[in-house]
């Protein structure tokens, strides 16, 4: 593996090539044919990236550790790298519960050589992101500490069971890391606790974090502008493939009904478990009540503090449903194969099919633009077609 890494070239390295005769003039002149076909290649390559017959987790642990350090203060992103990452993370926070909805995640910030915990592992969005938002008044100064936000990290993923993913995600803006220790002790820790590190660079790669990655079995990625550094946070969304260590067990959960106080003589105002420790103390009729120790909840998912049972949802557990069997990639077929004229229009949008090819569902064979295929896979995990059809995912 160190060989074959040595024997890679930097781009400069390699040899002269002449990139701008990938873009060709069609009959008019025109250099749109051209510029249609990069996007067009480029969204289906988020498709063909995908990986199959791969046994992933379902239930995952993900801490994000945000970059403070001065840095962060650089304006190549505009208005600022800090301004650019939280915005980001806003969207990515509610994506992740979106296509996670059994999973939890937690944020860590590091600056002034320190790491501080943000939010502690939780399934809230709406608490992960406010806090986040408090960020943007608060000063980026000092340097990182890469050794004391895995070290922080750890203590609280190597309590998780052995049947969930644990997750590092550090958006790096520094080139450096001042840690107080010998780095290399951390990451031999972190990966004998079956903990994953990724890393996202705002600058340029940066040598411990490409050794932190491939170390943990990691994902390492520098971003160009905004729109790619969006598209390498979304693909943390997918759950990443299970290691050889993760176990597989049954799991035992609960499907709290949102009701009103158990005390069915009287209505009685009770407080909730996971707004004891916090100053947003209220008192309300209404919640999740945990079926084995009646523990009362504000919202789902959570593992009950009284008796660890995991509480969800029935609509959380088939929301994550996709991830075990994905929807096939639909085939590519030329325009001009399509049978009638009928099927010259998209069956998802109905909107006329112009493109070079289509993409035909492999069961129902209706065809789809791009974007809706795109749409189909990302979000929906169903094809429309075969819906209308009423054919099941397990019909031949």
């Amino acid at each position: 593996m160190a060989d074959e890494e040595v024997e890679k070239t930097y781009r400069w390295e390699g040899d002269y090539e002449k990139t701008w005769e990938v873009l060709q003039e069609d009959a008019a002149g025109s250099l749109q044919a051209s510029v249609d076909d990069i996007i067009h290649r480029a969204k289906r390559r988020r498709l063909q990236d995908r990986q199959v017959n791969v046994r992933l987790g379902m239930m995952r642990h993900l801490f994000v550790v945000v970059d403070m350090s001065q840095s962060m203060e650089d304006q190549d992103l505009k208005p600022t790298r800090i301004l650019v990452t939280l915005k980001l993370l806003e969207n990515f926070i509610e994506e992740y519960f979106d296509q996670n909805p059994i999973s939890q995640i937690g944020v860590i910030t590091t600056k002034n050589k320190r790491a501080e915990k943000l939010t502690e592992l939780g399934g809230n969005p709406k608490r992960h992101i406010t806090q986040l938002r408090t960020l943007s008044s608060a000063s980026c100064v000092g340097e990182p500490s890469i050794m004391n936000s895995l070290d922080l990290a750890a203590q609280t993923l190597k309590h998780m069971p052995t049947h969930t993913s644990r997750e590092v995600l550090i958006i790096m803006g520094s080139l450096t890391t001042c840690d107080p220790g010998d780095i290399n002790i951390t990451m031999k820790m972190v990966k004998d606790l079956n903990i994953r590190c990724s890393v996202i660079g705002l600058a340029a790669e940066v040598q411990v974090c490409k050794k932190l990655c491939s170390t943990t079995n990691g994902t390492y990625g520098i971003i160009l502008e905004d729109t790619h550094f969006k598209d390498l946070l979304l693909e943390h969304c997918t759950p990443p493939p299970a290691t050889v260590n993760t176990d597989s067990s049954l799991i035992k959960m609960g499907f709290p009904q949102h009701t009103i106080s158990q005390d069915h003589n009287s209505v009685k105002p009770s407080m909730c478990m996971c707004h004891q420790d916090t100053e947003a103390q209220s008192f309300t009729p209404s919640g999740y009540f945990c079926p084995q120790c009646h523990a009362k909840y504000c919202e789902l998912p959570v593992e009950c503090k009284i008796c660890g049972l995991t509480l969800v949802s029935a609509p959380h557990l088939a929301r994550s449903y996709h991830h075990f069997f994905p929807l096939e990639n639909f085939r590519e077929v030329p325009l001009e194969e399509l049978d009638t004229e009928l099927s010259r229009f998209c069956t998802g949008c109905q909107a006329q099919l112009n493109g070079p090819v289509v993409y035909c569902c492999t069961r129902c064979s209706q065809p789809f633009c791009i974007d809706c295929d795109l749409f189909i896979h990302e979000t929906l995990h169903s094809c429309p077609g075969c819906i209308n059809r009423r054919i099941g995912p397990n019909s031949s």
